[in-house]
This record gives C-alpha cells, structure tokens and sequence, in this order.
C-alpha cells in the first residue's frame, strides 16, 4: 500500500485510535481533526457543528475518514439525546463531504454508519448490502448519516459507508462494559437468546478500513461484520469460557425491558449481517469467527 495523508475525524475514540496507531505504524501520515485545544503538528481544528473546516487539510489528504458522532450506548435514551445522536453524526458527515466536494481533486471519503441501518430485529433473515433498509430511530439515524454524504458523492469522490457492527476489543466498546459481571459470573443470556449478533474483532475493523483505502475500484456500503452471526445464547456460552465463568443465568425479555427501556430494543433485537462486499473485494478475516474474535480481543 502507498504511503498515504489521511485526515480522520473522531481519531480519538475506540475505533479511530486503534485506527490511527495502525496507518501510523504502516507508513501513512494522519491528521486527527479536533475541536478545540492548541493543534498539534498531526491535528487540525474543526468545528462539525458551524461547519468550519481547514480546506487546504482536505485538499491535500488523500483519503478522509469520518467517525464522528455521539456515542448511542449512553442510557437513557432521552429525546434529547436521540436528537444529540443524529445531530453529532449529520454535522460531522455534512462537513467533511462538503469539503471532499469542494477540494480540486475529490479524494476518497470513508464514512461511518451502523448495522442499525438495517433496523433493530430481522430475525433469521441473512443481510447483505443489497437488503431493504429497516425501520426504528437507530435505522432512521444510519439512513440520514449515510444520505448526509451525497455531497461527495456527487462530487466524483469514492465514498464508502462502513456498516459496523458490534466490535470486539476488550479496551472499550460492549466487552469493556460486560467483562466485570461476566468475571464474576454474572453472565446471563438476554431474553430466549436466539437472537443474532453481528460481531467482528477490532483487528479486522481497521484492517477492513485499510482494504477500503487501498482498492481504487470499490466503493458503497460495507458489511463490517464477522461472516458468520452467532445467536445471544452461543455468545453468552463462548465469553464464558474465554474468561472461565459459568453462564447459567438468563435475563428474561421483561427483566431487560424494565431496567434498559428503550435500549433494552437494540439487545433484544436480531440483525444478521453478511458482509458479502468485503468477501467480494478479497478481503481475509484474521478472526473469522467468535473464538478467534474473543481470543484477539481479551489479548
């Protein structure tokens, strides 16, 4: 892969750090976008919600990556965080597109959505990127984040959408939040625990991204998911025993919906995604299924 200037916005977080370590640690340049504080030579002032950008940072990149937005695991789920949710994402997406537009030479556009594209609970049903849109606040926000790119679409630039799903890592994200009740074996199924989960290794979340910037004939949306889903029961029995913990307990459906609420719906529910447009652009998993997964990620 050529040495690459690549501009990220949200280089801070559980994604884009992990991201920014390994483009750094291959040779490529990466400027972080922040929003406040003195700019270090590797960052650039941003402001997502006036619109305000340095355009001459985007004209020289070669790739800009986009994973703002606040975070959608924060309870409860008020109206006004649904609103600080969608609002994050579209000003953040909005921005950098109009820039990519803007810049003499369109240059590739990487931008984050969610598996909640696809809505919240499609049982069984297996989910490429040529499958409907689904429905809910969450299928609602990914939709518009997406829509909020067209600029640089229509500009010229290669864009790409990264449908993630749920990443594993034992640093942050949910196994970060679930590891202290599952070391003391609090383990527990949620509901029946037939639903599926799509779940794919930090590793090969960035490694995918790395795919995407380096393959000039691709673009459009991304499944980043492992190629098999595995239901809620098979991952409550498997994090189990990577920490060695029994996992005989189970939350019923009520119990769940009564502490969590409205987010007790993104648990319940079950999305099984395929991520046939990586697999078609030749991309190899490291950890292709969840004992690979969870062992990369309690490293």
């Amino acid at each position: 892969m050529t040495a690459m200037h690549v501009v990220i916005g949200g280089a801070s977080g559980f994604l884009g750090g992990a991201l920014t370590e390994h483009l750094r640690s291959k040779g490529h340049q990466v400027t972080r976008l922040v929003r406040a504080g003195e700019p270090a030579d590797d960052a650039s002032l941003w402001d997502p919600h006036t619109g305000r950008i340095d355009s001459i940072v985007v004209d020289r990149a070669d790739a800009v990556i986009n994973l703002s937005g606040s975070p959608i695991s924060k309870w409860p789920r008020t109206a006004a965080r649904k609103r600080e949710i969608l609002r994050s994402r579209l000003s953040a997406t909005t921005t950098l597109a109009n820039a990519v537009a803007a810049s003499t030479t369109p240059t590739v556009f990487i931008s984050g959505s969610g598996m909640s594209w696809y809505g919240t609970d499609r049982g069984d049903e297996i989910l490429d990127e040529s499958s409907s849109p689904g429905d809910g606040f969450l299928a609602d926000v990914s939709q518009q984040w997406e829509a909020a790119a067209m600029p640089a679409v229509e500009a010229g630039a290669r864009t790409c959408f990264v449908r993630t799903s749920l990443v594993l890592d034992d640093d942050g994200g949910m196994l970060k939040l679930m590891l202290p009740a599952w070391k003391l074996g609090g383990g527990a199924k949620l509901g029946k625990g037939t639903q599926y989960m799509s779940l794919i290794s930090r590793h090969d979340w960035v490694r995918g991204i790395e795919l995407l910037l380096d393959n000039p004939e691709i673009n459009g949306p991304f499944n980043f998911s492992m190629p098999q889903a595995v239901t809620n029961a098979e991952f409550t029995d498997a994090l189990g025993d990577a920490v060695h913990r029994p996992t005989f307990l189970a939350a019923p459906r009520f119990a769940v919906k009564g502490v969590l609420g409205g987010l007790s719906d993104d648990l319940l529910g079950s999305l099984r995604l395929s991520p046939t447009a990586l697999l078609d652009a030749g991309f190899t998993f490291g950890e292709p299924d969840l004992a690979s997964a969870l062992e990369a990620a309690l490293r």
